[in-house]
């Protein structure tokens, strides 16, 4: 199969980008301290680092989960009514390193006053309940599926994308 056009791949580049900004939350895969999976999903703000911050409460399994074991995955999805074909909506995926930012570490205030300007007062209503946690969710890796044949690895430090093809897994 022929490499993919620049052009091409930079027009899947911004398609990626809009997936990912046009949602306010994620969907976050965790496992639990017995390494059970589970799923559930957090309202996050991306920092300019590239981490998805989540401010979640301990009462959610999955920030027990974070706790007890700092990995995740994080997915974004195209919505059902909105795809072609189910077996192919667009979907972009990272695997992820979890850190806790504590009350006292910096830009921990920072962080949530930026989470509150991009998803709203609730966040200062749970900014003052003693069970919720900071995590940031640095990604290591990532996948961006736009179709059959349309799959490719995420770069996540500058996300840019290397087209997948069935040449490219042989060997």
């Amino acid at each position: 199969m022929a490499s993919m056009k620049q052009d091409e791949l930079k027009e899947y580049e911004a398609s990626c980008q809009a997936l990912q900004q046009g949602k306010r939350s994620l969907l976050l895969s965790t496992l639990s301290e017995a390494g059970v999976p589970e799923i559930s999903y957090a309202p996050y703000w991306r920092n300019e680092q590239g981490e998805f911050c989540i401010f979640v409460s301990r009462l959610a399994a999955h920030t027990m989960n974070l706790l007890a074991n700092p990995v995740c995955s994080v997915l974004f999805i195209e919505d059902e009514t909105e795809s072609r074909n189910l077996f192919a909506r667009e979907r972009l995926s990272y695997r992820c390193e979890v850190e806790e930012a504590h009350t006292d570490s910096a830009g921990y205030v920072s962080t949530l006053d930026s989470m509150e300007a991009h998803l709203g007062a609730t966040v200062q209503l749970l900014r003052g309940l003693p069970d919720f946690h900071l995590f940031k969710l640095k990604p290591q890796s990532g996948s961006y599926v736009v179709g059959f044949g349309k799959a490719f690895e995420v770069d996540p430090v500058n996300n840019s994308l290397s087209h997948l093809n069935v040449d490219r897994l042989k060997g």
